[in-house]
């Protein structure tokens, strides 16, 4: 394994254009980020991706979202959970602090919403803005994500373009295509709205990898928002029915879970159980 899995010395030395290009950014502050492991690491962390299969993943399967989730770095092949590391050491968070202009940032080894993430075909995730303070941590608002894509190979055409939408929600304004090895850095809050929104026409055995990770910085009381899902324009009154129900859904697990210690294990076996045909095997 190489010593250093992150390209980070040739990020820090654009650092002066990569601000500019980050902050410049519309909708919202973002950047996309190519190449970010160097190439070996990154064969080896897409190459050590779990299946569908594998034990660990958490289904998130409902209206609004058709994902599966991982967040337990000690379940990971070596490299995929020394990159994670590297994510979170000092360095690394001291470059995103000057990407982004956010100081005091805080890295999160729980996962909290993060970690590795695949949809299959035929998923996806609707437009949101995420949920906006962390679920142990409560004094810790989200502030930056970052999304590190791990397919080997990704076509136009199998959608899964992660839409940036302005803050009306007119219109997406950016579009990012889930190629591998690219990152996508973006400042979160209420109105960051984003989603992959269209079945993914992928073929059944590829799915829509990626990595990610949260920061946040600690405040006094943070203000609790739930995950935002949005309808867009030209949805029909019933879908957007739909997502406001699920919306509303969400909202109450959310509470729930801070409160009554409901766990996403919990809710994704019950999830799972209902959408048993949606998971192949193996």
């Amino acid at each position: 394994m190489p010593a250093t899995l992150v390209g980070l010395d040739s990020l820090t030395a654009r650092l002066p254009e990569l601000r500019e290009q980050y902050r410049a950014a519309q909708p919202f502050p973002h950047i996309v980020l190519d190449g970010v492991l160097v190439p070996e690491a990154f064969t080896r962390a897409a190459a050590e991706f779990p299946p569908i299969g594998d034990a660990f993943w958490k289904g998130y399967l409902h209206v609004n979202e058709t994902k599966y989730g991982n967040t337990q770095p000690d379940t990971w092949g070596e490299t995929l959970a020394a990159v994670a590391k590297e994510f979170v050491s000092p360095d690394f968070v001291a470059f995103l602090e000057e990407l982004t202009g956010i100081s005091d940032l805080l890295p999160d080894w729980s996962m909290d919403g993060g970690g590795l993430h695949q949809t299959l075909r035929g998923g996806h995730l609707n437009i949101h803005a995420d949920f906006t303070t962390h679920h142990i941590n409560e004094n810790w608002s989200r502030r930056v994500n970052i999304l590190l894509y791990l397919n080997d190979e990704w076509h136009e055409e199998w959608g899964g373009q992660l839409e940036l939408w302005d803050t009306a929600m007119t219109a997406a304004q950016a579009k990012v295509q889930p190629a591998g090895n690219r990152m996508l850095v973006f400042t979160t809050s209420d109105d960051s709205f984003h989603g992959h929104p269209d079945a993914l026409t992928c073929p059944e055995d590829v799915a829509r990898r990626s990595m990610a990770l949260y920061y946040f910085t600690e405040g006094a009381r943070p203000v609790r928002k739930a995950t935002n899902y949005r309808a867009r324009p030209d949805e029909t009154g019933l879908k957007r029915a739909a997502i406001a129900l699920d919306r509303t859904a969400v909202d109450l697990y959310d509470r729930a879970k801070r409160k009554a210690g409901i766990s996403d294990d919990q809710v994704s076996g019950v999830l799972e159980r209902i959408n048993k045909f949606r998971r192949p095997k193996g």
